[in-house]
């Protein structure tokens, strides 16, 4: 019998950095060697699917831009047929898949994914949205198995309070995990990428160092 692959959600506001994210952690796992694809999703496009191909770290083939044509959470929560679709022709055209990333098209913070289609889900904000994000408790931030709070060097600029976030946000997940990363210098990537192997895929925990 065919093992399935591991679904990873990848969801959170329009702009937080989603697709950068997966430029940056997929070239990462694949060093590690794990076989990779990617499903997007975006209203009336597969313009991140074309961006994802266009870097060339994958076979194109390995790549599906789903183009939902609704609201992004409709796609992954409350009828995610098109992304079901998309998973299963990507595990038919390659059985060796070990994680199929679900890459919601930019959403807000109440954007959860159904467990129907994915087994976890990461979901990124980016500093810029304000320091006051994580006092917003939308359910996307509160209950993702993993938060990533992206584009932390630009904090300075947009007068952002980083270490205000940094003080606030465990508050509100209760435990679970958040990772603070800048995907242009490549901080915080390698924790990314290690909760993928220990919490995803069962893997070594630190077949990355920190």
């Amino acid at each position: 019998m065919a093992k399935s692959a591991a679904r990873l959600g990848v969801g959170g506001p329009v702009g937080s950095g989603k697709t950068a994210l997966l430029e940056c952690i997929v070239p990462l796992l694949m060093n590690q060697g794990i076989e990779v694809a990617v499903v997007t999703n975006d209203l009336l496009t597969t313009e991140d699917a074309d961006r994802l191909k266009s870097r060339g770290f994958l076979p194109p083939e390995r790549i599906i831009g789903v183009e939902t044509g609704s609201c992004p959470h409709t796609a992954i929560r409350e009828d995610p047929t098109m992304n079901l679709l998309a998973v299963k022709d990507l595990e038919l055209l390659y059985p060796q898949l070990d994680i199929i990333f679900i890459e919601s098209g930019g959403d807000n913070l109440a954007s959860t994914f159904s467990y129907d289609l994915v087994d976890s889900y990461i979901f990124v904000i980016d500093v810029g949205a304000g320091d006051d994000i994580p006092r917003k408790k939308g359910p996307g931030f509160a209950q993702a198995d993993l938060v990533i709070i992206n584009k932390i060097d630009i904090a300075p600029y947009v007068g952002a309070d980083l270490d205000l976030i940094r003080q606030q946000a465990p508050l509100y997940r209760r435990g679970k995990p958040i990772a603070y990363t800048n995907c242009k210098t490549g901080e915080g990537l390698n924790e990314v990428v290690n909760f993928i192997l220990k919490t995803v895929l069962f893997r070594s925990s630190d077949a990355i160092a920190n």
